[in-house]
């Protein structure tokens, strides 16, 4: 494919709304996401902060919604991989290796998001899938009237809890803090909720299980005391890593891998751009990522008006 002005890494709303403003803009872009349009909003059950929607609005609804916004405008949208990125050394921009073809574009948006953090302890690996989760939307009806785990003490965590009580007969969480992260008011409904048992100041040392999750040993670090929790699932909610490891070698990173940029979303590097959750930002939302998406455009098109007059083949 020829004369691409902008190819945009990464399907969540910051690069969903990215290609949204692009198309709009009549600017000739394509997005590219190696798995489900949407990233990590799919395993939001409801969003109440998000402007416009006072009762709330489900994750999938609300991606549903933007993709079908940037399409309508003449977003192209591959489900492709990125495998390398190199300079056009010939002309302006960049060579774009995927599982499947090479293009050639002016620049580059990044909006690669972001991966949930194992626990990283040996039992993990082995239960993922069988009564590891990370994503409660996702696995929860499997744990009806079951005893379930949550790690973490963040908004994720807490809204993780409170939707597994739709399911499970009594939920844990477990956190290694002595007070949660969490909004005052996602802490004053799990507070509120008899099927919840906070667990502070408690890490999971091991997790244990024939085939698939039966129990976890756990420590209060203050007591230094071990015991056995019986439960039937784990879901992790620890946080996130950015999905930045391809890009080490093209842009500067921070020592979390989050990509480092100005307030334009501009990169290290000439013609790149990120937004998202996988740039470094104090606070990751999904309303921040479509605002970045958008700032992201907006600098992308003046970076291709100022390449304007420029011959690419």
């Amino acid at each position: 494919m020829d004369n691409i002005d902008i190819i945009i890494i990464g399907g969540g709303p910051a690069g969903l709304t990215a290609g949204l403003y692009l198309s709009r803009a009549k600017i000739n872009t394509v997005l590219f996401e190696k798995n489900v349009i949407g990233g990590q909003v799919l395993l939001t059950d409801r969003i109440e902060n998000y402007p416009g929607y006072s009762e709330g609005i489900n994750g999938y609804e609300l991606i549903k919604n933007i993709y079908n916004q940037a399409i309508n405008f003449g977003l192209k949208i591959f489900n492709e991989e990125i495998i390398n990125i190199d300079l056009n050394k010939e002309h302006q921009g960049y060579f774009v290796k995927t599982n499947s073809n090479i293009y050639k574009s002016l620049g580059l948006i990044i909006a690669s998001g972001s991966k949930p953090k194992k626990l990283n302890i040996i039992s993990e690996e082995k239960y993922i899938g069988k009564g590891i989760s990370y994503c409660a939307t996702c696995d929860g009806p499997f744990f009806k009237d079951k005893k379930v785990a949550v790690v973490g003490g963040g908004n994720t965590a807490v809204e993780e809890a409170l939707f597994l009580t739709k399911f499970a007969k009594e939920v844990f969480v477990i956190h290694r803090r002595s007070q949660l992260r969490a909004t005052k008011i996602l802490q004053e409904r799990l507070f509120l909720n008899k099927k919840i048992v906070f667990l502070n100041s408690t890490i999971i040392v091991d997790i244990y299980g024939e085939n698939k999750v039966e129990s976890l040993k756990i420590k209060n670090l203050i007591s230094n005391k071990e015991e056995i929790l019986i439960v039937d699932g784990i879901f992790i909610c620890i946080g996130f890593e950015p999905e930045t490891n391809i890009f080490r070698n093209l842009i500067e990173l921070d020592e979390q891998g989050y990509i480092i940029t100005n307030e334009n979303m501009e990169t290290s590097a000439v013609g790149i751009f990120a937004c998202g959750d996988c740039r470094r930002k104090s606070f990751r939302q999904i309303v921040t990522a479509c605002a970045d998406g958008a700032n992201a455009a907006f600098s992308a098109e003046k970076y291709l008006e100022r390449l304007k007059g420029i011959e690419y083949k």
